[in-house]
């Protein structure tokens, strides 16, 4: 892989580099609310990926189920105060196995080595905070994958879908302007990300949140399995805006070098 003008690849973290499936906040959800006598399945939990976790937490509460079964179980629609709560239980779970599922996708490490040969830099934007962050990154440094720069929840006014994550990690990175850029992520609201920071986009299917499988579950299913959930989720990131659409990282290299290829010839985003 030669690049000429991608001057940064901008990756998500859980579900496109660590994490395959997107496991890890997915029992920290359902807990947090078990805490509280409320059941969340866990494709409800899945459905607003990607997005902080605060937010992720009141969209949650904004699901009429969700909301008519806190209302029951505890007596009042759900407040700012309940928010609070339910995420303030949700975090240490999430602290306590992110370290569990930070297990690099295959690939993740082999492309980040081509990209550093290439002079392009690696940056990353995650809904996790730096606290959750502290227990990924070293696992992933282990495993041969180094973000040069990372903006986590909390680091910037807005989360995903607004672009200001990325722009901050574009700003440390000196890489200007953004079609210079490619955002990888596996979440619907990662891809808008990308599209509204001006960037190229590429979405993850099989590794990611909408597919949502580990790579073990992956494996086993039957090719008629794999080919609907694979369809279901190539289709959910499209509509987001993806530029392109890939089953994993490892699949990265010739898209990258298409999007270069295009931005040579004069091509924007």
């Amino acid at each position: 892989m030669s690049l000429n003008q991608i001057r940064a690849v901008v990756f998500d973290w859980a579900g496109t580099v660590v994490d395959h499936g997107s496991l890890a906040p997915m029992g920290a959800f359902v807990e947090a609310f078990a805490a509280f006598g409320v059941a969340v399945m866990i494709d409800e939990a899945r459905i607003p990926m990607g997005m902080a976790k605060r937010p992720h937490v009141a969209a949650l509460f904004a699901m009429p189920r969700i909301a008519a079964e806190w209302r029951r179980e505890r007596g009042h629609a759900p407040t700012e105060a309940d928010i609070s709560a339910v995420y303030d239980v949700f975090v240490p779970k999430n602290i306590a196995v992110a370290a569990q599922f930070a297990d690099l996708i295959p690939g993740a490490a082999d492309l980040a080595a081509m990209l550093r040969a290439d002079g392009v830099r690696i940056g990353s934007t995650t809904g996790y905070t730096r606290a959750i962050m502290a227990e990924v990154t070293p696992r992933a440094k282990e495993q041969g994958f180094v973000s040069d720069a990372m903006a986590c929840t909390g680091d910037a006014p807005d989360g995903r879908p607004t672009p200001f994550l990325m722009w901050r990690v574009l700003t440390e990175l000196q890489v200007y302007p953004a079609w210079r850029a490619v955002k990888v992520d596996d979440t619907e609201v990662g891809i808008g990300e990308g599209t509204n920071g001006g960037a190229w986009t590429v979405g993850v299917a099989v590794t990611g949140n909408v597919f949502g499988l580990s790579l073990a579950d992956t494996l086993a299913l039957s090719p008629d399995e794999f080919a609907q959930r694979r369809a279901m989720a190539v289709a959910k990131l499209k509509a987001a805006g993806a530029h392109y659409v890939v089953d994993g990282v490892a699949d990265l290299a010739p898209v990258l070098a298409e999007i270069d290829q295009r931005i040579a010839r004069g091509e924007r985003p």
